[in-house]
């Protein structure tokens, strides 16, 4: 499930300052990263099953192996974990209401302490 146009999609940041804000929204990136992109993840695992919201980010200058980039934000999406297989986002996946709502509330929050920064 992808969000679409609502939250922080398209919005344009300097590498340091979003790790440092999906960070304090509880996303983080271990490992997922490449020298031209970022994925920031926040696991939920409710009694439905394992699910992680994810954010794309990919570098419009710079690179992420450095930590010099300036990252691009994609689509976020929610998707449930299916072992050994992985994540799926489709569309015949049925996500609970109310994980989805917090994922909403995680992204606003996430625009939100961006336009605190003056970014957003």
């Amino acid at each position: 499930m992808y969000f679409e146009n609502k939250t922080v999609e398209d919005i344009i940041v300097d590498q340091a300052v979003l790790v440092e804000v999906m960070e304090k929204n509880g996303l983080e990136c271990h490992g997922g990263w490449d020298y031209d992109r970022m994925t920031f993840d926040k696991r939920f695992d409710i009694k439905e099953g394992r699910y992680y919201l994810r954010v794309f980010c990919t570098a419009v200058s710079g690179d992420c192996g450095n930590n010099s980039a300036s990252l691009k934000i994609l689509k976020p999406a929610l998707g449930k974990y299916y072992y050994p297989h992985g994540v799926e986002y489709g569309d015949d996946e049925v996500f609970p209401a109310h994980l989805v709502k917090k994922c909403e509330t995680i992204l606003e929050n996430v625009k939100k302490d961006l336009a605190e920064l003056g970014i957003a």
